[in-house]
């Protein structure tokens, strides 16, 4: 008998990167009174990831719940980066309808159209936010004539096109049904979700399925899953057996060791949950994203949604560096191979492949973010090794090769638009459509290869004076577009191993911009900076100065270093060609050639 939990609500807060899902997931959790009077609270409060605090941006979904009138709300907070859409598209199995956010001044951008897609086809109902209101050059109305737009081109039905329309400050904490009019507190959007988003609703009484949609991990107690009650009831202690429907041989008997619900930000254990639930279960060693949790005469597994497969690889391998194993605690194949086999458990969106050789994996992903959070994560684990370049993944289709395509939206002042279109053009970037500027600002849609956007976005900030914003999305497979020029500067390598001086830089820096300063560890095939001239260029920066050179005092001007550039992760996976390599350490990030030796590379580009 199907029953309706009125006294249960679960949503999907969703949009595109910067757009304010966390802020908003804050007011909601404040205004709901989890928190103390004289409790601090910090910004972004489901941010709890070292890396997700230092760059602002949600990696991982989370889940919450906050009781308003009787009833929980449980929110599940989504990243808005393209890169981690794989995030997104699992846990719209959670939930019951999701809360569009879309920025009153930015409007519509491809994280936006790419998640309400995928609510869309899951035919769920959406409530969309107009957020950010309060900034001066908020545009409400030509936004809600976009975003509907949008729906109407993504073919929604009727009744998703009558959805409500809220307008809110996540910031101050403020909703209203009149952007004209704007309330004191976040209570309109709260009474939407009651009104709007569908309770809960299965058999209480037929047999338990929980489809596990996110995998946690926690040092005391293992891996622990999380999903929804789709049917029937779970209780602590209970026995059960783990399916899988793209695994249809995998049959597990397990036991639910403990059962938790969501209370603000903590899991509180319970003896039992229902139907609609969103549940955490440990106990169970080898759950994955995708299992289903039945009873152990009635194995039937839901199905779960097909995930997007990635765009961009690059080769994890055993740093050989001479520097290897000075700075790392876990450096070899085996700990690097387990590591990234582990990261699969938790990331549906990566794939992991061993090579013909044993100290290399390739690793896919859906983008340069995606993988570099990896490598910062590792990182920071204590693990050692070297990166490749990032190459895209074509696929043949009837014998033609087929590349990844991304839909590129630019923002950018009037004063820079023909820089752009040129540097796009010169990768194949097809210009779709420019919208006239607003507020200075001129809108360039593109549609362009992805491996034309490796190394560009640097570029792009140095030609638009830091100003310009761009933001992309994977757009489907279409013919190799040609060749595309490769970096036009050229690498300025250490000639020996040694420590770098003030001396052998000044010489460097003559030549171009320099990477590393004064008493920096170097050994030979490692790149210290950038030439303009396009060329590598070998230079001792070890070397001191003579003696015998020294005149009386004073007569010699202390030498002067121009500042060096530090290079990001993501700066540096732009930088490398194809010759290249990342060395990444605990401690460092060090950009090297391959072949270390200058006659093994002078040889070795002879015979090529």
């Amino acid at each position: 008998m199907n029953i309706k939990r009125n006294d249960a609500r679960n949503i999907a807060i969703i949009a595109h990167v910067d757009h304010g899902k966390t802020t908003l997931v804050d007011s909601m959790l404040k205004q709901s009174g989890i928190f103390r009077t004289n409790q601090v609270v910090e910004d972004r409060v489901m941010d709890s990831n070292d890396i997700e605090k230092e760059r602002g941006i949600t990696i991982l979904s989370k889940n919450t719940a906050v009781n308003y009138k009787n009833t929980k709300i449980n929110i599940i907070d989504t990243p808005g980066h393209a890169d981690f859409g794989g995030e997104v598209e699992r846990i719209l199995k959670m939930v019951n309808g999701v809360v569009l956010l879309v920025d009153a001044f930015e409007g519509p951008m491809p994280q936006t159209k790419f998640v309400l897609k995928k609510a869309l086809e899951l035919e769920l109902p959406v409530i969309v936010c107009v957020n950010k209101i309060d900034r001066p050059e908020a545009r409400p109305e030509e936004v809600i004539d976009e975003i509907l737009d949008l729906f109407i081109e993504l073919g929604a039905n009727d009744e998703q096109l009558e959805c409500p329309f809220i307008y809110a400050s996540a910031k101050e904490g403020k909703a209203s049904l009149d952007f004209n009019k704007m309330g004191e507190t976040m209570e309109p959007l709260f009474e939407t979700v009651l009104e709007y988003i569908p309770a809960p609703e299965g058999d209480a009484q037929a047999p338990l399925q929980v489809l596990i949609s996110t995998i946690d991990y926690n040092d005391y107690v293992g891996r622990i899953g999380i999903g929804k009650i789709d049917r029937g009831t779970i209780i602590e202690g209970q026995d059960g057996v783990l399916v899988n429907i793209l695994n249809p041989e995998k049959q597990e008997k397990i036991r639910i060791s403990k059962l938790y619900e969501f209370e603000g930000l903590n899991r509180v254990e319970v003896d039992e949950a229902k139907i609609g639930s969103i549940i955490a279960i440990t106990g169970i060693d080898d759950i994955q994203i995708g299992d289903t949790i039945c009873p152990i005469d009635r194995p039937e597994p839901l199905p779960f949604v097909k995930i997007s497969e990635p765009t961009l690889a690059m080769t994890f391998s055993v740093n050989n560096s001479p520097f290897a194993g000075r700075e790392g605690k876990f450096v070899t194949s085996r700990q690097i191979r387990n590591r990234l086999y582990r990261e699969l458990q938790t990331d549906v969106s990566l794939r992991v492949e061993d090579t013909d050789s044993t100290d290399s994996f390739k690793v896919s992903g859906r983008g340069e973010l995606h993988l570099s959070v990896l490598i910062e994560n590792m990182r920071r684990e204590g693990y050692e090794f070297q990166v490749s370049k990032p190459e895209v993944l074509y696929k043949d289709v009837d014998g033609k090769r087929y590349e990844p395509m991304e839909k590129v939206n630019i923002d950018v002042s009037a004063d820079f638009i023909g820089t752009v279109i040129d540097k796009l053009g010169q990768r194949k970037g097809e210009l779709v459509s420019m919208s006239e500027a607003t507020s200075g600002y001129a809108r360039l849609i593109f549609s362009i290869p992805a491996r034309g956007l490796i190394g560009y976005r640097q570029e792009f900030l140095t030609d638009t004076k830091g100003n310009g914003i761009m933001n992309s999305i994977f757009d489907g497979y279409e013919p190799y577009k040609g060749d595309i020029s490769s970096r036009k500067d050229g690498s300025i390598i250490a000639f020996e191993t040694g420590e770098a001086t003030t001396y052998g830089l000044h010489a460097a820096q003559e030549r171009g911009v320099l990477f590393i300063e004064p008493g920096t560890q170097v050994y030979e095939g490692m790149i210290i900076g950038s030439s303009p001239k396009g060329q590598d260029i070998e230079i001792n920066v070890t070397k001191k100065k003579a003696q015998t050179n020294i005149r009386a005092s004073g007569s010699d001007e202390a030498l002067r270093l121009s500042p060096v550039k530090e290079m990001s992760l993501e700066e540096a996976l732009e930088f490398i060609e194809d010759d290249e390599l990342i060395e990444v350490t605990p401690l460092n990030y060090r950009i090297r050639k391959r072949i270390l030796n200058l006659n093994q590379r002078y040889k070795s580009k002879k015979n090529k």
